[in-house]
């Protein structure tokens, strides 16, 4: 794994053999069938890879193919600038911002570890997808 700044970025990007497994522990086959997580960017989006190679931003929550936005990654991992203040850390929002949680509001900023990321990944998509479905 290779984080850092580019540009106004931060960026944690997995290594080829990272990517399975992060994948998997973010269950994005289930979330985003037919891409893999490559990175994170700014700690809110996934950085995805579709099966063509082609590579998107995505809201870590909601998961939702409608939010997909191209993307470019840096052409060597040696342009990220690390920042010791934040090496093995992803703000997460106690509250996402999708459920009206205040991205400004210092209470409702933590700081995580990967895998504690994923969990609230998964819990809070799982969430979202329970309240956008229809009900019958």
């Amino acid at each position: 794994m290779r984080e850092g700044w580019n540009t106004d970025d931060y960026l944690i990007l997995f290594d080829q053999d990272e990517i399975n497994g992060a994948s998997e522990k973010y269950s994005i086959s289930t979330l985003l069938p037919g891409y893999e997580v490559v990175g994170l960017r700014g700690w809110d989006d996934f950085i995805v890879r579709d099966r063509e190679g082609q590579i998107f931003t995505i809201p870590t929550v909601p998961v939702d193919a409608k939010y997909l936005a191209s993307f470019q990654l840096p052409e060597s991992t040696r342009e990220l600038r690390p920042d010791e203040r934040f090496l093995r850390k992803i703000k997460w929002y106690v509250k996402p911002i999708v459920f009206g949680g205040d991205p400004s509001h210092g209470e409702n900023l933590i700081w995580v570890n990967h895998e504690q990321h994923a969990q609230l990944v998964r819990y809070w998509n799982d969430a979202y997808r329970s309240i956008a479905q229809p009900r019958a």
